[in-house]
């Protein structure tokens, strides 16, 4: 089980302020960052193909790319992706594994996990890093649905940030139904909810076909360029 302290209130732990111009939307480092990053580092090995989904700052794959015999970032803000190719990291502009190909050693995401209502919407690309949906798990379902085919066999995992507010024992549940074996790693405990990080990783009778390698990520076309 990972459940974690319940809420009535909505109390995000997502930054209120410093999203102003200049910033373009683009989701700073903030605590559940910092706990990703942390299971990040003692996940990652030397020879793993690295796939960081909804990167942000891109402080995870910039710690990752000289530990990793590849990494690749993406986003479906072109502002977040300018400014992490600017410093050297590869970068793709997609909405989770739309327009991915092949499978992935390491696959790690930070998603969108904050139950929202339709008046509760951001303007703006930011809406995209707080927006889970009116459960809080929208986007979290749509990439668990598509996690097992980028996963290598045998050794592909993943970590995923869950939160208390957006109902982790269904996010297990959900997890487990196609086939994943679910493990907290890392859990940090705040004010309001506590934050957990979870391997994610196929059952033995879950193996398929396919090898990681380079050139594979073609991206979706999102209507406007990088």
């Amino acid at each position: 089980m990972m459940d974690g302290p319940r809420r009535g209130a909505r109390a995000p732990s997502r930054p209120a302020g410093g999203l102003g111009e200049g910033t373009e939307g683009v989701y700073p480092p903030a605590e559940d960052t910092h706990l990703l990053l942390a299971a990040s580092l003692k996940e990652v090995a030397p020879e793993d193909a690295v796939l960081e989904i909804g990167c942000g700052s891109g402080i995870i794959s910039k710690a990752l790319r000289h530990r990793a015999r590849w990494v690749v970032a993406t986003d479906v803000n072109p502002a977040a992706l300018r400014r992490l190719r600017r410093e050297g990291v590869e970068v793709l502009r997609a909405d989770l594994f739309a327009g991915i190909r092949g499978r992935f050693d390491l696959v790690l995401f930070n998603p969108p996990y904050l139950p929202t209502e339709e008046d509760e919407v951001l303007a703006g690309w930011i809406n995209f890093a707080f927006d889970g949906g009116k459960t809080g798990r929208e986007t979290i379902g749509r990439f668990l649905e598509g996690l097992r085919d980028r996963l290598v066999p045998e050794r592909g995992r993943a970590l995923l940030v869950v939160s208390s507010l957006s109902g982790p024992d269904e996010v297990e549940e959900k997890a487990r139904s196609l086939g994943l074996t679910v493990e907290v790693v890392a859990r940090e405990r705040w004010f309001f909810e506590e934050l957990l990080v979870v391997r994610l990783s196929p059952t033995p009778s879950a193996g398929a076909g396919g090898c990681p390698g380079r050139g594979f990520a073609t991206g979706r076309d999102l209507r406007e360029p990088i």
